[in-house]
């Protein structure tokens, strides 16, 4: 059996890079720590929350690579001298990785209650009608 691609349909010029960016998405991490939510704030832009209750501003960096937003936790261990009965919140390190689109910008970064919102843009595609000028052969 053939994989199809959509290099396989002709009509389709141009799209190679959809198709590595839908493989890249798919081989990002899909554990669910930490929870988060994605929500469109209007009709250009959008709000990554996360919740990272435990971890301080300087326990997380986000960055932009290679048209991803990767977004990072690493809280220290201040265990030290403390004796734990239960310890049920969790203090892992984790990654996060979004795969952004063309024109979407990463904006402001708010830490509120526990809850780390990024937020997004997306610019506007212009209009554009072009003619091309036919020559003779």
């Amino acid at each position: 059996m053939t994989k199809m691609t959509l290099a396989s349909y002709p009509h389709m010029l141009g799209f190679e890079q959809l198709e590595r960016v839908l493989e890249r998405s798919a081989k990002s991490g899909n554990e669910g720590y930490p929870p988060f939510n994605i929500e469109q704030t209007s009709d250009l832009s959008y709000r990554i929350t996360l919740a990272v209750a435990g971890f301080s501003e300087a326990d997380l960096s986000i960055t932009v690579e290679d048209r991803q937003l990767v977004i990072r936790g690493r809280q220290t261990d201040d265990s030290a001298g403390r004796v734990f009965l239960h310890r049920g919140i969790a203090g892992r390190q984790f990654q996060r990785s979004f795969v952004l689109a063309d024109g979407v910008e990463v904006g402001e970064a708010l830490m509120e209650n526990g809850l780390l919102h990024v937020d997004l843009t997306r610019a506007e595609p212009e209009k554009i009608v072009q003619t091309i000028n036919i020559r003779k052969g």
